[in-house]
């Protein structure tokens, strides 16, 4: 046996298995999503890593080194104009030699301080080395003018104001390397989603073909993309031709078996129509259409799950034809239909869907209704009669083939049992099904419901 885990333990555990629930809760669910993901994270993480390293190690250490060298050429004008030096003397060297254009304000109090940029390494960098190698007041100014810094010392003889390149401080193309590293991210992200479309098209359109089966229409598909893609394709095109020859066998073993019985049904009948009438012989006659109606069923069963093709049909017709029937053996029978009546079915088996469904409610109601409504994805039908209705907890056993309700049905009206049964292996033949429920009418609904 498992020995149980510490406490400690199993609450890790626990709040691992909670935090990744909450982790796959807000992932993406589809695949080219999921995949899309597992490229562009590495990628970004790998991007940042880079730019936090460049922008850690390089530009800083760059931009320190220049707004260091720069300091130190300020610091020497200090000394000189502390010194006695000829202010023209300094002018000139500092614009020859560094770069700087430089003048002696008269002595005033300095500006008060500028807020900081929220990036500002410049300032930040420029700050630092002023007071470790000028250490004396200060006033920096790096965003009044973009190319320019403005920095104003506070000295013995006076304020000197110094304007100086802002290149000569700061590591001013550094950006060049961020927008490279953007450029071909993007890039890279452009193959990896061109090659990743390429990759999940054979996928959905292997999962439409399953679709586009299961609904019974037809398709054409041939294998492509990865060879695991395609080994997925092939074997769905075998699995689908052992189905059509299972549905096949199936359906000529009843036509065989049917065909046979038909053959001594036919000897019963010119047998009992040479006997002499009498209440016997009526029975044996009753037994025998019993007989001929139970091999119709299974007929009815099996071509239920035929190969017919789909195509689109047009439902109003259906429904009338249906509506005719049931007005002809004397039911009173209401239709009704919203939106487009147009779907792809197999019709000769949604025919027999339906007729089954109404037929049911012939045998059990006296007034039917037919509603058909239609949407963008769905097509629903219900079937709604006034009879004695089926118990809630034995609405899922009817669909079982050759099941009865003994308290719904006369067993000397004849019947196998299959006309439910019949009824949902065609709507799921289509991806669809058929539920039962409580009717307005007072009886029972029968409610199809099948993707268009």
């Amino acid at each position: 046996m498992d020995q149980p885990l510490p406490p400690a333990l199993d609450r890790i555990r626990a709040r691992w298995r909670a935090s990744m629930a909450a982790v796959g809760s807000v992932m993406p669910k589809g695949l080219y999503a999921r995949s899309l993901l597992i490229v562009i994270l590495p990628m970004v993480l790998l991007q940042s890593a880079v730019a936090w390293f460049f922008m850690e190690r390089h530009w800083q250490l760059v931009t320190r080194r220049l707004s260091a060298a720069v300091v130190s050429d300020i610091g020497a004008a200090v000394d000189l104009v502390e010194g006695g030096a000829s202010l023209e003397a300094v002018e000139r060297i500092a614009q020859e030699r560094w770069g700087f254009d430089l003048k002696l304000l008269p002595r005033e109090p300095l500006p008060a301080a500028l807020p900081k940029p929220f990036f500002s390494l410049l300032d930040r960098a420029l700050s630092r080395e002023m007071s470790t190698q000028v250490r004396r007041p200060f006033w920096i100014d790096t965003v009044g003018r973009s190319k320019l810094v403005e920095l104003r010392v506070q000295t013995e003889v006076g304020v000197l104001r110094i304007f100086t390149q802002r290149s000569a401080a700061y590591a001013s193309n550094s950006h060049i390397f961020l927008i490279w590293m953007l450029v071909t991210s993007l890039v890279l992200l452009g193959v990896a989603v061109a090659f990743l479309r390429n990759q999940i098209r054979p996928i959905l359109r292997l999962a439409r073909a399953a679709e586009d089966f299961g609904k019974g229409r037809e398709f054409d598909f041939r294998p492509h993309g990865a060879r695991e893609v395609r080994q997925a394709g092939y074997a769905f095109i075998e699995m689908k031709r052992r189905i059509e020859r299972a549905i096949e066998q199936r359906t000529a073993m009843l036509n065989g078996v049917s065909h046979d019985l038909r053959t001594v049904l036919t000897r019963f009948r010119l047998s009992l129509a040479m006997l002499p009438e009498g209440p016997d012989v009526e029975a044996l006659q009753r037994d025998v259409d019993e007989m001929q109606r139970m091999l119709e069923a299974y007929l009815d069963f099996a071509r239920g799950a035929g190969l017919e093709a789909a195509a689109p049909t047009d439902m109003g017709a259906l429904i009338e034809e249906l509506k005719t029937d049931a007005v002809r053996h004397g039911h009173a029978t209401r239709i009704s239909i919203s939106g487009n009546p147009v779907a792809t079915v197999r019709p000769d088996a949604f025919k027999r869907c339906l007729a089954n469904l109404v037929a049911n409610a012939q045998r059990y109601g006296g007034a039917i209704s037919i509603e058909a409504s239609r949407d963008e994805r769905f097509l629903t039908i219900h079937v709604d009669d006034d009879g004695p209705g089926i118990p809630a907890d034995k609405r899922e056993d009817v669909f079982r083939p050759f099941h009865r309700l003994d308290e719904a049905r006369n067993q000397d009206d004849g019947g196998t049992g299959l006309g439910l049964a019949i009824a949902r292996d065609i709507a799921r033949a289509h991806g669809g099904d058929v539920a039962l429920g409580v009717s307005p009418l007072g009886g029972l609904r029968a409610s199809v419901r099948v993707p268009v």
